[in-house]
């Protein structure tokens, strides 16, 4: 009986011991989530056109490792649902696969850039599409006051609203599409005809 109540006292102190370290023990701080650029848009609403077209060129997939393996940041331009339904009927339709890709790459910027960073860029921006030269991918920002105002070339759009932004991903929702020159421009006119040559004055009839 002695021997009992012995271990019961012995396990009720190890029991009382354990509590009090586990109290004291801190708990470990949850791990902090990725940030998830389709996740941000899905709850933001409104962007279903945008989020199956991030997925399908798999540029979201881009957007989220640069966001967590660079310290640049990233700017996403986000038109609406409502932008994408007032392009021309089969717009979409009518570009390649790479195409769309060039189209979802233009909306982004390989750097973070809060709205009053707007007022001192140097235009064109450099957009993950590349080539920012006149006829391929060149982006221009301009602003008045708070307004910031982008042209392509192609389309004239207006952010109209900062969706999130944490200091290393700004997402801005556009109210157009922004189209960029080398996929929406106008057609490279046709070369001219070569001018007919000339007969030599003079030359020998035929006999």
């Amino acid at each position: 009986m002695a021997a009992l109540s012995f271990f019961t006292f012995f396990t009720l102190i190890i029991f009382l011991h354990s509590a009090t370290v586990s109290a004291q023990s801190p708990a470990a701080a949850p791990a902090p989530s990725a940030t998830n650029v389709t996740a941000i848009l899905e709850k933001a609403g409104q962007f279903t056109t945008l989020i199956k077209l991030l997925k399908s060129t798999r540029m979201s997939d881009q957007i989220n490792t640069q966001l967590s393996t660079s310290n640049q940041g990233i700017t996403l331009f986000a038109p609406t649902d409502n932008a994408f339904s007032s392009l021309k009927s089969g717009t979409l339709n009518s570009i390649s696969e790479q195409q769309k890709l060039q189209l979802m790459q233009f909306h982004v910027l390989p750097n973070f850039f809060s709205v009053s960073q707007f007022q001192t860029v140097s235009n064109p921006l450099h957009t993950q599409a590349g080539n920012s030269n006149d006829g391929q991918f060149p982006l221009n920002v301009t602003t008045a006051g708070n307004q910031v105002n982008i042209t392509t070339g192609v389309v004239n759009a207006t952010v109209a609203n900062t969706i999130f932004t944490d200091n290393q991903l700004a997402v801005y929702q556009v109210d157009q599409v922004l189209l960029p020159l080398n996929i929406f421009g106008p057609a490279a006119p046709a070369p001219a005809p070569s001018a007919p040559k000339k007969s030599v004055k003079g030359a020998d009839a035929p006999s």
